[in-house]
């Protein structure tokens, strides 16, 4: 019997189609739990969720699985205060999560609504040379207003990504890149409660513009987890003692050391698919490289946990580069000088950043139009002082099966919360170096 759930599952997922998906000569439209249902056979795997993304509906056309991307300009907010023109799929960036399973047959139709030809080359994929997507080396190129067709049978499980391989400096750096989830087909060993993924990417959107720059190979403005940065970036949420998986992939220009606190994660999956057991490593930190996948899982604990790139300037906004160093300098007798040239100038960084904050939201300091402050975010105990490639996993005791809605702020039992035990600043004895 289908579940009430499942009812409104598939209703939505035929909504959301009727407005993304091209008529076809399909026999119907469902997601892949109400697939296995009608067919009779057992769901071996929980769906995907992708953080501040969903996932692409697909028909069933005499037993192939048709998708269908269109590459277009899209209008994307980083987040509240920041808009800018980039390049997708399907209304978005990234483009649509694609969810099929190990032996599908799959057909991909990709139409170009760009003002210049694309691709798509489909990441880490077993599949004919034919379909890989590599323009002028193994396909015509899709010119404007054209629509390719790609197929092939999914020969592998694992995590995968796609992206256009047609002038590909300019289409990945403003914004053109999925993710592709293919689920083994006889199901885990170790089951997944909670199945999440997301893209690490980095863009040049520099102070007071609306374009992406493309020219920029590392001195970038924004770093983001799925194209959105902090605190716009959904939490992975999650009940005590679920087991979560979260699929990263990398289409950055650089590496990312992505770091979760509170818990030790195993390592255990890559576009590889699912390592052996006896593969796996613990770690609480785990790099993944440039054009890389990495699964990590771990066993949720309550509480609000950090979770985020360990480079420090890859959880801040609009980084400014080659600016001069203010650490230690009085700049009392200079501000009244440079505000004649810069009225909005304010004096600070003599005792860090910290205070950057603080002056943006009291209204203190201006920033240039469309662009974000440095640091961001609010929580419980004050500012969280982030950007960029930041969230949190929010765990909690009563949460019911998949429910996936922000739970609030974690109430922590008392006693359970460091605090403060003296504001005298020649308190106790410390030991130093002399």
């Amino acid at each position: 019997m289908t579940t009430r759930r499942e009812f409104l599952t598939i209703a939505g997922t035929s909504t959301l189609a009727a407005s993304v998906s091209p008529k076809s000569t399909a026999d119907t439209l469902v997601t892949s739990a109400a697939l296995a249902k009608t067919n009779k056979q057992p769901i071996t795997h929980k769906p995907v969720r992708t953080l501040n993304g969903w996932t692409l509906p697909y028909t069933m056309n005499n037993g192939v699985k048709e998708f269908h991307l269109v590459a277009e300009e899209v209008e994307h907010e980083f987040a509240p205060g920041s808009v800018a023109k980039c390049w997708g799929y399907n209304g978005s960036t990234p483009g649509p999560t694609l969810e099929a399973v190990e032996g599908d047959r799959v057909r991909i139709y990709v139409t170009n609504h760009l003002k210049e030809h694309t691709t798509i080359h489909w990441h880490g994929l077993l599949l004919p040379s034919g379909m890989d997507g590599v323009g002028g080396l193994t396909q015509p190129q899709i010119a404007p207003d054209e629509t390719f067709v790609y197929e092939f049978t999914l020969k592998q499980h694992g995590t995968h990504m796609y992206h256009p391989h047609a002038d590909e400096m300019v289409q990945m750096a403003v914004g053109m890149m999925g993710m592709f989830i293919i689920h083994p087909r006889h199901g885990e060993k170790t089951p997944i409660d909670r199945d999440y993924c997301f893209i690490t990417h980095n863009w040049a959107l520099h102070p007071g513009t609306y374009r992406p720059d493309p020219s920029i190979l590392q001195d970038f403005d924004l770093w983001t987890f799925n194209s959105k940065v902090f605190p716009a970036i959904d939490s992975v949420v999650a009940r005590s003692g679920e087991r979560v998986r979260v699929r990263i992939g990398n289409l950055s220009m650089w590496n990312h050391p992505i770091h979760m606190h509170g818990v030790q994660f195993w390592v255990t999956g890559s576009d590889g698919g699912r390592w052996p057991k006896s593969a796996w490593r613990t770690e609480t930190t785990e790099i993944v490289g440039v054009g890389q996948t990495r699964d990590i899982e771990f066993i949720a604990e309550p509480g609000d946990w950090a979770f985020h790139c360990h480079m420090a300037h890859h959880t801040m906004n609009a980084m400014g580069h080659e600016i001069p160093n203010t650490l230690g300098v009085d700049q009392t007798l200079l501000d009244k000088e440079i505000q004649q040239v810069l009225p909005d100038f304010m004096p600070m960084g003599r005792y860090g950043m910290a205070e950057h904050q603080d002056h943006v939201e009291m209204g203190h300091h201006r920033g240039p139009e469309n662009t974000l402050a440095m640091m961001t975010g609010k929580g419980p105990y004050g500012n969280i002082e982030m950007g960029g490639m930041f969230t949190t996993v929010k765990v909690r005791d009563d949460l019911v099966q998949n429910d996936f809605s922000d739970p609030g702020w974690y109430a922590a039992p008392e006693d359970s919360v460091a605090k403060r035990v003296s504001s005298n600043p020649d308190f106790g004895t410390p030991v130093r170096l002399k």
